[in-house]
């Protein structure tokens, strides 16, 4: 499993963002591999949000962004946003079942 987190900052106008946004999450959802998705905006700043995506490896989310549709999608994508984009490894993962908390 690995873990893909988009920091996404807009300056751009914000409904096409989520337009576009909406369209890259339903084309990543549908493609082998992924597994779940959620955003999240910043408290503080409305212009900043994080895309945190679950995916069952490295390649299979490779495999995806890496498509010709991908690409088409995320052109609409660039002239919004700065993004700032990585794929992480569980490194230390506790459920409040495993801490004793109920």
């Amino acid at each position: 499993m690995v873990t893909f987190v988009n920091k996404l900052t807009v300056h751009g106008d914000p409904d096409e963002f989520a337009a576009v946004r909406a369209r890259l999450t339903a084309y990543m959802a549908a493609q082998p591999g992924y597994v779940a998705h959620r955003t999240l905006r910043h408290a503080g700043d409305p212009a900043v949000h994080l895309e945190i995506a679950e995916w069952e490896s490295a390649a299979a989310h490779r495999a995806a962004v890496t498509g010709e549709e991908f690409q088409r999608l995320v052109a609409g994508l660039k002239p919004l946003v700065t993004a700032e984009p990585g794929l992480y490894e569980d490194e230390d993962v506790r459920a409040p079942e495993a801490l004793g908390a109920r």
